[in-house]
């Protein structure tokens, strides 16, 4: 190659030049560019850290407001739940004890009207063996002319019982 031509005496000029260049080049590069370029590089890379701890912080920081918002939210369900149960449970004991009251007043009407009932049943049944008696001594009379008041008596009484009455 003629570029390479290590004879010519301008070659050789040219070399030491590249070298000398080179040499100045890399003095001045390695002295003033490079170190602020370094300098910005580790500027970013902290930056960059800083950026991510503190996004990892706030993550963190998320994350812990997301877990007291969901406990909060299963104790206030809890509550809830609770404070339904617990009116459920009144609710049920206050229909409870009307019912026990309307039963109570209830069973009073009906011992009540029990009591009437055997009363009119005891003043029919009465009166029935009064009507009887006097029916069956008119009969008797009219039929033969005498009564007998005890006899008569004793009869409807036996009548009266055969018929599970008396």
């Amino acid at each position: 190659m003629p570029q390479l031509d290590f004879g010519n005496p301008l070659m050789i000029a040219q070399i030491v030049w590249l070298l000398i260049i080179f040499g100045v080049l890399y003095f001045v590069l390695s002295t003033y560019a490079l170190p602020r370029v370094e300098e910005v590089l580790e500027d970013r890379r902290r930056r960059i850290e800083g950026d991510l701890e503190a996004a990892q912080a706030a993550k963190a920081e998320a994350d812990a407001a997301i877990a007291a918002h969901r406990e909060a939210t299963s104790k206030a369900r809890a509550e809830a739940q609770a404070a339904i149960a617990a009116a459920m449970q009144s609710a049920q004991a206050e229909a409870t004890q009307r019912s026990e009251a309307l039963a109570a007043r209830l069973a009073e009407q009906i011992t009540a009207a029990e009591a009437r009932i055997a009363a009119a049943r005891d003043s029919a049944m009465g009166a029935l063996r009064q009507v009887s008696t006097e029916t069956t001594e008119a009969l008797l009379q009219r039929l033969t002319g005498q009564s007998d008041q005890a006899a008569v008596g004793a009869a409807v009484d036996r009548a009266l019982a055969a018929r599970g009455l008396g």
